[in-house]
């Protein structure tokens, strides 16, 4: 792959709209709602937060500082499912050849989502 495409590769597992938990770093424990993409990076909502300096100008009179989420790379996050548990994910393929993420809760084997995206 050469470094264009390695940009534009985007996790299969996260989605935008998952709610997920940080795994590493600063945020460790904290979970969000992905928002959007940007490479390899998501922003996630409620995680990450920096606060970010505003200088005036002639239409807002006054300086402010706002707080914004900042990027996190797909490696540091996972999955929430069933209320706030962060599982792994792996594909299984069933009898008609149909695609699931899948994990496992004790013995049992539940179906996250297809692999397939929607349209």
């Amino acid at each position: 792959m050469t470094d264009v495409e390695e940009l534009k590769v985007k996790s299969k597992k996260i989605r935008k709209g998952d709610r997920v938990v940080a795994i590493a770093g600063n945020e460790r424990g904290k979970i969000g709602t992905v928002q959007s993409f940007n490479g390899d990076k998501v922003i996630v909502q409620g995680l990450n937060i920096r606060k970010k300096h505003i200088k005036r100008t002639q239409e807002s009179q006054s300086g402010r500082i706002v707080e914004v989420e900042q990027p996190i790379h797909i490696s540091n996050l996972k999955i929430c499912v069933e209320g706030d548990q962060a599982k792994k994910l792996k594909i299984q393929v069933n009898d008609q050849g149909e695609r699931h993420f899948v994990y496992k809760n004790g013995d049992e084997v539940k179906i996250y989502r297809s692999v397939k995206k929607p349209k």
